[in-house]
């Protein structure tokens, strides 16, 4: 039987990009810190993984000063949703059809 992986996002394979989009799509929004402990991932992993999602348009983000400290803050665009959405979808549709 032929697989169909034609509707599997690859910007979704890599777990900390999963991780972020999971996070976002339950979140308003959540700033660098938080998003590097949930993760457990470095900072320069989260940055370019991040960096990644939003050159694709999937998350914008906010950059501002809370006091004197500099803090960033991610958040999940309509087209990001949307294609994350259909990537989930996706995987039960597998799942759904190749049970053995």
């Amino acid at each position: 039987m032929k697989l169909n992986l034609q509707n599997i996002n690859k910007a979704f394979e890599n777990r900390t990009r999963l991780g972020i989009m999971s996070v976002l799509m339950v979140n308003e929004s959540a700033d660098f810190t938080a998003l590097k402990q949930w993760l457990e991932v470095t900072d320069g992993n989260l940055a370019s993984h991040t960096r990644t999602l939003e050159d694709l348009g999937y998350i914008r983000s906010t950059k501002q000063f809370i006091g004197r400290k500099p803090n960033t803050a991610f958040s999940i665009t309509p087209e990001g949703r949307e294609a994350f959405r259909k990537h989930l979808a996706a995987l039960e549709e597998l799942l759904k059809n190749n049970r053995t």
